[in-house]
C-alpha cells in the first residue's frame, strides 16, 4: 500500500502508536535488526546477575556509550508523534527522545537508560549521577575509547574492561542497573495492562500504528495481536519485513519520519484524542 492512502485510511482515527528502535536511527542511535544493522546478543538480565565481572563488562561499555544517547536530539518523527498525540503511545525504545519531544500520553514498556535502580534497595537515582561516579572512579576512560563504535541500547563495542571500576549503590552498598527491562527480564504487568486497555478501547474505528520496530520479540507483538484479534486495524511502517506483517491491515516500506511527518500535515492541527486532554503525563517507567 502506498503511504498516501494509508496516510488517508489513518487520517482522523483514534490512534494507539507503538514504536521501536527504527524510528530513533534518524537521530543517530542505531539499531538491532534494520538494514546495516550488525547482529548481536545484547547482555541478558541473568548474565548481569552472574557476577562483577559481568557487569564491569556492561557498565564499562555503557559509560562510554552514554556520552552518546544522552545528547541524542528527538528527530522529526519523534516531534510529529508529540503533535499527533495518540490516544497511548507505546515505545519499546529506552533512550527518552519521545519525553524530550514532548509527548505525554506515553508508555515507555522496556523503561528509561536515563534511570538507574538499585537491585537490593530499589532506590532509583538518574543516570547523569552514575556517569559522575564512574569518571571519578575510572579518569580518562571515557575519552581513551571515544572512538569505539556505537550499540542500540546505549553501550559501545568493548572487549578488555577488567580494569573498571563499578560504583555500588550509595545508599546501601548494593548493585546498581539502569532501570530498564533486559532479555530474560518481564516488563512490569501494570504497563502491559495499561497498554492491552489502550488497544481493546480503540475497537474497529481506531487503529494500531506500529512504527520502526520488526516485532522480533513478543513485548511489542502481543499488541498487535491483541489488536487483530478483536478487529482493530493494523498498520506497520517499517524498512523491512516484521513478525507481525501477516496480521496486518496495511504494511508501508517507508521511513518512520517521512510517514509521521505526512500523517501529521495530513491530519492538520493536532485532534483531541478520544481519552481527552489535559491529563498528566503517564511516564511509566
Amino acid at each position: 500500500m502506498t503511504l498516501p492512502r494509508v496516510v488517508d485510511f489513518l487520517a482522523g482515527r483514534p490512534l494507539v502508536v507503538l514504536t521501536g528502535a527504527g524510528l530513533s536511527t534518524d537521530s543517530g542511535i542505531p539499531d538491532y535488526r534494520g538494514p546495516g544493522s550488525v547482529p548481536r546478543q545484547p547482555m541478558t538480565f541473568q548474565e548481569f546477575r552472574s557476577g562483577p565481572a559481568a557487569r564491569r563488562h556492561y557498565w564499562a561499555r555503557s559509560h562510554v556509550g552514554w556520552g552518546r544517547m544522552g545528547t541524542a536530539a528527538p528527530n522529526a518523527g519523534h516531534l510529529a508523534l508529540a503533535r499527533l498525540d495518540p490516544e497511548l503511545l507505546i515505545t519499546q525504545n529506552v533512550d527518552g527522545l519521545h519525553e524530550r519531544a514532548g509527548s505525554q500520553r506515553l508508555v515507555a514498556l522496556h523503561g528509561r537508560v536515563a534511570d538507574v535502580i538499585c537491585l537490593d534497595c530499589r532506590e532509583t537515582s538518574p543516570r547523569v549521577a552514575m556517569q559522575e561516579r564512574m569518571a571519578a572512579l575510572n579518569p580518562g576512560w571515557a575519552e581513551r575509547h571515544a572512538d569505539v563504535a556505537a550499540r542500540p541500547d546505549g553501550d559501545v563495542d568493548l572487549a578488555e574492561t577488567a580494569d573498571f571500576i563499578v560504583p555500588d549503590c550509595a545508599g546501601c552498598g548494593g548493585v546498581l542497573k539502569p532501570d530498564v527491562v533486559f532479555f530474560g527480564e518481564n516488563v512490569p504487568p501494570p504497563r502491559v495492562e495499561r497498554c492491552y486497555a489502550a488497544v481493546e478501547a480503540l475497537g474497529e474505528v481506531g487503529a494500531l500504528l506500529v512504527v520502526g520496530s520488526s516485532l522480533t520479540v513478543m513485548s511489542g507483538l502481543r499488541f498487535v495481536k491483541r489488536a487483530a484479534s478483536r478487529g482493530t486495524p493494523v498498520v506497520i511502517v517499517n524498512r523491512g519485513a516484521t513478525r507481525g506483517d501477516a496480521l496486518a491491515s496495511y504494511t508501508v516500506e517507508a521511513g518512520c519520519s517521512e510517514f509521521l511527518t505526512a500523517l501529521v500535515d495530513r491530519a492538520g492541527e493536532p485532534r483531541v484524542g478520544a481519552a481527552g486532554r489535559g491529563r498528566s503525563a503517564e511516564l511509566s517507567a
